[in-house]
């Protein structure tokens, strides 16, 4: 694994992480204080860029946009239960 390699990790962690304590909370209280137009936008943008990095062979990217995508998505199903 190279230094490029290395900072990318650091930052898919960073920002998978920065996702974990909302997800929590929203399980936890099962609401989600969060916009849902922007939940919707980030769920379709990080699924893209999912496919986008399964296309490239990224597995960095694959695993951040995977992840970020995945957290959100249960971000917006309690959302639009709330509804």
């Amino acid at each position: 694994m190279n230094g490029g390699e290395i900072i990318g990790l650091f930052g898919m962690m960073l920002l998978v992480g920065s996702w974990v304590p909302q997800t929590v909370e929203t399980v936890k209280k099962r609401q989600c204080p969060l916009n849902l137009e922007f939940i919707i936008i980030y769920v379709t943008a990080a699924s893209m860029l999912t496919a986008y990095s399964y296309i490239i062979r990224d597995w960095i990217f694959f695993t951040l946009n995977f992840l970020s995508a995945f957290q959100s998505a249960i971000n917006m199903v309690v959302k639009l239960k709330e509804k």
